[in-house]
């Protein structure tokens, strides 16, 4: 990277692809629990379906930085583990293994084969897999295929031959199969096409006789090369291919997908071919033809049965029947072809049929979908066409078969996954007064599309919530003996008195417990085998499992001001600020040690760790007082309450607490100091377990409120509660096992504790107000909360009202039928009974018609109502294209929404008949529209800005002013700026930046006293833009359609020039350049992210936080450019990357540096992703890479987790 760049940038990505391309079940892990591994962009992601559950949760994610074309899992004969084979653009072929010791997968094989980058003629775009894991085959779209050997050597470890070619040039491959040939010569089905032969001839004669082939490849294990062995003609429109179980289990062959029907083809039987069938009802189109998009095949014992989707989701359950011998067994020769509706689900990339039962549907947008079979849909009452009614040969015509499609019987819902693919664009925003930001997000297709809001906080699910009689200070749960599973007692501290409620079927209060009830409690702790402790301000009681009860009353005239305890030591704190120990003995006594330690101040806070294992202490106490410093005393027999360290803090501590925790910079559990201060500041610092040293603080702004802490459990290890004005949650992220600290998505506590019973094994307790509530944390994976609104059709674009929590979002549909049309023919009187069901569009979408349009208008209230509040349906075949909300001068600038629209508008080749600019008032706090009028325009105007309170329009090439009249918009000013087409705009004082579609931005300024739109500078790039945002006056920051994100900067001089007083006359005497401005745009920054950027903001994320840039991609994801602030961060980032890239290189085999630098070269950028992966190597490896870069492991760890903290999450 040229380090002579002045501006570098460090990219995130706060939320990963969600868009599913490839989906494949194994047993990944070698038990007999099926996993899923999933492909979204450059990840590889294992789920675990938990059948008992209904749920899938995420175990592990890895980003392979390339593009992953293609999985397969395989297993060798007789292992009972999964491998999976990777098809990428590395230009080789991966063989991984997840190891579920390290939770991380290992890469075994990378054979290279080719180039990289995905070309034509590359394989890695088909990959299939022998059945019996012998072999598989990777092809390319075009002549190239080859086959590996897969076997395995003495040592029982996993070997690939060099590959065997089986290249035929002039040939472009479909789609690719292997067939079940049982323990003969693996043999593979490929769907072809020879273009030789029409290549030469201009009339296209050969084009439109041309055939395509179903083509077997046989690999000869004896003879070890690849033979084609048969070919045969096939439908034309074939686009997939199913394996049909071979050996014991069926006929072998496969089946081929076309337009419309369904053919059983194998080289030695009859082809059995059925149509698919077609909806019926009022409002389809008998004649719409349907295609195969996704399927499954799935075996059960003596049985097997495939799934089949049509592009609508309609699943079809397609069946082959047998010829029986004599004795009524089945002979292996294929008889008849059955095919049924079974249900509809959506539109799906991949399905998986798990054997406990449960079919995973990752869909092509929207949510992914876990479901439940009931049944197999057998003895339902739908009518089963087969292959005895349809000619088999595929020119011949035949009759079309119909269903009515119906609610879901034979699949049940258990689970929705969620997923923002695809995100069309993003907003951010602080609309509920909180810490940090929301993003707002419009994403989906159709009638499943939504508006989502995001935000910062883990997902607490509430147990119970019940009032009390009076409003407690404390909370705390406890068991009665050491060995016991759950708590027996929850203690409420009052201000003049202890409440105690036992936990049983049900919560009720008991008296005889022992506890005092006539104070308040400072502290709660099951001491020894089976003994009690309460604390409270006059003296410590001692309870003993028979009821017995030891008191150690407070020194005169003093009171005991702060507690804590452990299961074998006590320490409290007196007024005066003595500091008083005791420990327990051997008969299960505590016994008071002799001397008092006095502090320098009033003691605020203590903390004891828990007893380390084996041991019969814990080594330190950590003491906080009033002058704002934490002191570390031994507990050690021979140095009792001496100094070990001091910290001095910004403010008095509230709160302290010593708790071992999972740390990844040693590999183990390292011993950590919480430090909560009365400021609101949260601190963590490692506690050394010899020394009692204190090191590596890391601090975070939790609220206003001070800060208090508690121990609590979640999911299997220690977390740190923190309550502040909200609480937040410190634990170990699950897979990288950095330090995390996230806000509950919760009321604001005073108090909490840990909690456990029978119905809640790991829940916390806390008070809110006189409110108890007792909850739990089930997922740590994901700390971005998601809340979803539903919208009609697929929406394009969305504002927000200037001063309300309101958004304005416009929805359009191509090919689907309008609400008005839809009416119209369910309302005609000739339609059947059975054919006017109106069935949910959210699950079967909405009847298609060809170039027909539906779109509305929808305002959405994200906070209150958190629902669509309105909806505007457009009239005529228009469809809206872009929104936005302008304040017009003249009428007194009252806001207003302006809509722009095209009318039948056809998407490629790009035509319409006219445009409109619709004109909306707000009306109820901006929650109704009032319509005004609209203005007829050539185009469709598909960019619209407020633009010095006139309105600023891009229709077509050119870019225009209007003022707003009463009858229409009144045109006051016009310039034609860019070549093709104005996409975006946006401005500054009287800069506008206006983005071409495929010619990159311009800057246009506007003179005033001349009334002129002048073009000052452009870009020497074309590039297809797809969003931008202006990041300051003179630079842009874009994405384009192919996956790249750059910003430009105009040059000083020529941004001077353009905003001189004056006519701008100099502006358009200037020489122009290459037919363009006068001037060139700069590039900043470049880097490619693989996933193409639909919307851009510079923003905080959080309170307090640098500006960044956010941005969204089309598949779901969520990204960061944070701006690096010193040279020296950069050096030190920059050589951490070249260090990683050598360390930790990509797992599919690709150049880091060249993925980057896809189509330019990475300028300026350092990949964030790529650092963050530095917690996930081996110990030996960290400590390398530190002793390169001069520093320790966790200093590393330390600022490549504060580069994200401090400007997001």
């Amino acid at each position: 990277m040229a380090t002579t760049s002045s501006m570098f940038m460090y990219s995130l990505t706060i939320q990963p692809p969600s868009s599913v391309t490839q989906a494949i079940l194994g047993q990944f892990a070698g038990t007999k629990e099926q996993q899923i591994v999933t492909a979204s962009g450059s990840r590889l992601t294992l789920h675990r379906p938990d059948p008992v559950q209904g749920k899938v949760t995420t175990i592990l994610s890895h980003d392979v930085f390339g593009i992953i074309r293609s999985l397969a899992a395989f297993r060798l004969a007789g292992s009972s583990k999964d491998f999976v084979i990777i098809g990428s653009d590395s230009g080789r072929i991966t063989i991984i293994e997840y190891l579920p010791a390290q939770n991380k997968f290992s890469r075994l094989h990378l054979e290279t084969f080719g180039k990289s980058g995905i070309r034509r003629v590359i394989p890695g775009q088909y990959l299939a897999v022998d059945p019996k894991g012998r072999a598989c085959l990777i092809a390319s779209i075009e002549k190239n295929k080859l086959v590996y050997v897969l076997n395995r050597n003495a040592q029982a470890e996993l070997t690939i031959s060099s590959p065997l070619e089986a290249h035929k040039p002039q040939t472009l491959v479909f789609a690719l199969v292997a067939l079940d040939a049982g323990y003969e010569n693996p043999v593979f089905a490929a769907l072809e096409v020879e273009y030789g032969e029409s290549d030469q001839d201009p009339t296209g004669q050969v084009y439109d006789e041309l055939e395509k082939t179903l083509v077997y490849y046989e690999l000869d294990l004896g003879l070890n090369h690849v033979v084609r062995k048969w070919s045969d003609a096939v439908d034309r429109t074939a686009t997939i291919l199913f394996q049909v179980p071979g050996g014991s289990d069926g006929p072998s062959g496969v089946l081929v997908c076309g337009e419309d029907n369904i053919t059983y083809r194998h080289s030695n039987q009859e082809a059995f071919r059925v149509a698919i069938p077609r909806r019926q009802g009022a409002t389809e189109d008998p004649q719409r033809k349907r295609s195969i998009v996704a399927g499954v095949m799935h075996k059960m014992r003596g049985a097997f049965f495939f799934l089949l989707q049509s592009e609508d989701g309609d699943l079809f359950k397609v069946t082959l029947d047998m010829v029986e011998d004599d004795s009524g067994q089945p002979t292996g020769e294929v008889k008849r072809l059955k095919i049924k509706y079974f249900d509809t689900v959506p539109a799906a990339s991949s399905l998986c049929i798990l054997k406990s039962g449960f079919l995973f549907a990752a869909s092509e947008t929207g949510n992914h979908h876990f479901y439940q079979f009931e049944k197999l849909g057998d003895d339902d009452e739908e009518v089963e066409y087969d292959s005895e009614a349809f000619p088999s040969d595929p020119s011949e015509s035949y009759t079309p078969v119909y269903f009515h499609p119906r609610p879901a019987e034979n699949v049940n819902l258990v689970e929705s996954i969620d997923s923002m693919n695809p995100i069309m664009e993003c907003k951010v925003a602080n609309l509920t007064e909180e810490d940090s930001s929301q993003i707002f997000t419009i994403c989906g297709t159709g009638a499943r599309s939504t508006f989502r809001s995001l935000r910062n906080g883990l997902e607490v699910s509430e147990i119970v919530e019940s009032e009390l009689p009076g409003t407690p200070d404390a909370v705390w749960t406890t068991k009665l003996t050491r060995n016991d599973e759950y708590d027996a007692y929850i203690i409420l501290s009052f201000s003049n008195g202890t409440l105690v409620l036992s936990i049983g079927e049900t919560v009720e209060e008991v008296t005889d417990t022992g506890f005092l009830s006539s104070a308040p409690t400072l502290a709660v702790q099951q001491l020894g085998d089976d003994g009690l402790i309460q604390v409270h301000p006059k003296g410590i009681r001692h309870i003993r499992a028979d009821r017995r009860v030891n008191e150690w009353p407070a020194p005169q005239h003093r009171s005991i001001v702060a507690a804590t305890t452990n299961e074998r030591q006590v320490a409290v704190a007196l007024s005066s600020g003595e500091i008083v120990y005791f420990e327990m003995d051997a008969d299960g006594s505590l016994a008071e040690y002799d001397e008092k330690r006095e502090m320098s101040g009033t003691v605020t806070c203590l903390s004891l760790g828990e007893v380390p294992e084996g041991r019969v202490r814990t080594q330190f106490l950590a003491v906080g007082c009033d002058d704002s410093t934490v002191r570390i005393l031994s507990l050690d027999p021979d140095s009792t309450l001496e100094n070990k360290s001091v910290q001095a803090l910004t403010s008095a501590p509230s709160a302290l607490s010593i708790m071992a925790m999972a740390d990844s910079a040693s590999g183990g559990s390292t011993l950590y100091l919480h430090i909560g201060l009365y400021s609101g500041v949260y601190l963590r610092t490692v506690l050394d377990e010899i020394t009692g040293e204190l090191s590596d603080t890391r601090t975070r702004f939790l609220g206003p409120k001070p800060t208090k802490l508690f121990r609590v459990s979640v999911k299997g290890q220690t977390a740190v509660l923190a309550l502040s004005s909200r609480p937040w949650l410190g634990y170990s992220d699950p897979q990288s096992k950095g330090f995390m600290l996230t806000p509950l998505n919760y009321a604001g506590l005073e108090w909490g504790w840990n909690f456990s019973s029978e119905q809640c094994t790991e829940g916390m307790v806390g008070i809110q107000g006189q409110n108890l509530r007792i909850f739990s944390i089930e997922k740590l994976s994901d700390n971005l909360i998601q809340e979803s609104i539903s919208l009609s059709y697929t929406p394009r674009q969305f504002v927000r009202h200037p001063d309300q929590p309101i958004f304005y979002v416009i929805e359009s549909d191509n090919n689907v039928l309008s609400p008005a049309t839809r009416n119209r023919l369910q309302n005609d009187p000739s339609v059947v009974n059975g054919d006017a069901a109106v069935l949910p569009p959210e699950d079967f979408g909405y009847s298609r018609g060809k170039g027909h349009w539906a779109s509305c208008i929808h305002v959405v209230d994200p906070i209150s109502t958190k629902s669509a509040v309105h909806r505007i349906d457009l009239e005529d075949n228009e469809a809206a294209v872009s929104v936005s909300t302008v304040s017009f001068a003249s009428q007194d600038d009252e806001t207003f929404l302006v809509v722009g629209t095209g009318k039948d508008m056809v998407i490629n080749p790009r035509s319409s008949t006219c445009g409109f600019v619709h004109v909306y008032r707000f009306q109820e706090d901006g929650k109704e529209l009032e319509f005004i009028h609209k203005t007829k325009v050539e185009e469709p105007p598909l960019a619209l800005l407020g633009f010095q309170g006139r309105l600023l329009v891009g229709i077509g090439v050119d870019l225009r002013i209007y003022d707003l009249g009463m009858k229409q918009l009144l045109r006051k000013a016009q310039s034609q700026v860019v070549p093709n087409l104005v996409v975006g705009l946006s401005t500054q004082g009287s800069r506008i930046i206006v983005s071409d579609v495929q010619e990159s931005v311009s800057f246009v300024v506007y003179k005033a006293q001349d009334n002129r739109l002048i073009p000052f500078v452009d870009d020497v790039i074309s590039r297809w833009t797809t969003c931008t945002t202006m990041v300051d006056y003179e630079t842009v920051a874009g994405g384009d359609k192919f996956g790249n994100l750059w910003l430009l900067r105009c040059p000083q001089k020529a941004s001077d020039e353009a905003d001189e007083d004056g006519s701008g006359a100099h502006l358009i005497h200037e020489r122009q350049y290459l037919q363009g401005a006068p001037n060139r745009l700069s590039l900043m920054c470049h880097v490619f992210l693989q996933d193409i950027p639909t919307s851009i903001h510079k923003t905080q994320l959080v309170t307090g936080g640098r500006d960044v840039l956010l941005w969204s991609g089309l598949q779901g994801t969520l990204g960061i450019l944070v701006p690096f602030v010193s040279r020296e961060d950069v050096d030190f980032f920059q050589t951490l990357e070249q260090h990683l890239r050598s360390e930790d290189a990509p797992l599919a085999g690709r150049d880091h540096l060249i993925y980057r630098s896809y189509y330019v070269p990475v300028k300026g950028v350092i990949d964030g992703d790529l650092c963050e992966r530095y917690s996930l190597l081996s110990s030996d490896k960290k400590q390398l890479i530190a002793g390169e870069l001069d520093r320790s492991v966790r200093e590393i760890e330390r600022k490549i987790s504060d580069m994200r903290t401090r400007v997001a999450y």
